[in-house]
């Protein structure tokens, strides 16, 4: 079991009910390196990925000989090649996944953000009082690129704190969008008008950087950023540049183009940032579902007959 960071998987899943079927090692470090990877990995016959944290690339695969199984929590990981692994005989299966928690970490980090709560929160620890002058919400305009699951949920609570709610992705049904009360509009009109932008997509070729510089520079400098999707859905670079010369207002990140976030990113510094580390589905409801169904997984295919294969 890969990047158990918080070393609570035993914690979660009848692993009991396996019995002397398997003999589970779980991995607490992050093993970033291949060839220490390849190491801690070789006699697997199962490997279970935690969510997208450790890639699994064909050339990974190549040098794990006796993987037979492959877990993810999840039911779609763009950091396993899928295709390489059914070609070399591995078979490939997920788990179910809760909706809402990606959904309510956005709206921690987007209130954290307009009230300054970190810097407020630190103000009342070192005996300060009422250091920052918040924004309401009411009235303001949210922006939300990506109208699924995820988004549409992002999109009600929205409506409930009484925002004018503004959507576009590439694919929008202006359909769905009008059903939950949420305006469709065009990525530009969206950018320029919202008060938060939120990002709520897949990552993909096409979704890759849909927010750089350009779009950025759309924004309004009053205007906060939150994403609790993907971290390469937004341009760092840019988005260090925006932050530092006051383009925007400021930005709340769950997720970054390198996890664990280095020591030394400059992110970690950044002005008019609340960040946290890929917490959008950690809680106890989903681990317990990943963890469930994980075991369940693996009893099946020793059983002959795998569940929840991904194609």
């Amino acid at each position: 079991m890969l990047d158990d960071y918080q070393g609570v998987a035993r914690r979660f899943g009848p692993w009991g009910e396996l019995g002397d079927q398997a003999e589970v090692t779980v991995l607490t470090e992050h093993i970033a390196d291949e060839d220490r990877l390849v190491e801690a990995l070789r006699e697997a016959d199962v490997v279970m990925a935690m969510r997208e944290r450790t890639p699994i690339p064909a050339a990974l695969l190549d040098r794990l000989p006796a993987l037979r199984l492959l877990v993810t929590t999840g039911m779609h990981n763009a950091s396993i090649d899928v295709a390489a692994a059914r070609a070399r005989g591995v078979t490939v299966c997920g788990t179910r996944i809760l909706p809402s928690p990606a959904a309510e970490l956005t709206w921690a980090l987007l209130l954290g953000l307009v009230r300054h709560l970190p810097a407020e929160d630190a103000g009342v620890r070192s005996g300060e009082w009422q250091l920052t002058v918040g924004t309401e919400l009411a009235g303001k305009t949210l922006g939300v690129i990506g109208l699924g699951r995820l988004g549409q949920r992002v999109a009600r609570v929205g409506l409930a704190f009484e925002m004018r709610v503004v959507a576009w992705s590439q694919n929008l049904d202006p359909a769905v969008a009008r059903d939950l009360g949420v305006e469709p509009v065009g990525k530009d009109e969206l950018l320029a008008q919202s008060d938060v932008v939120t990002l709520h997509l897949r990552l993909s070729d096409r979704t890759r950087g849909i927010i750089g510089a350009p779009e950025l520079g759309r924004m309004k400098p009053t205007a906060y950023l939150v994403n609790t999707s993907r971290g390469p859905l937004v341009d760092e670079d840019a988005l260090l540049s925006a932050l530092a010369d006051g383009r925007i207002a400021g930005a709340g990140l769950d997720v970054f183009d390198m996890e664990p976030l280095p020591l030394d990113h400059p992110l970690r510094t950044s002005p008019r940032t609340v960040l946290s580390p890929h917490l959008g589905y950690v809680t106890d409801g989903t681990y317990d579902l990943f963890f469930t169904d994980a075991v369940e997984d693996i009893a099946a295919y020793v059983a002959g007959a795998p569940v929840r294969t991904l194609s």
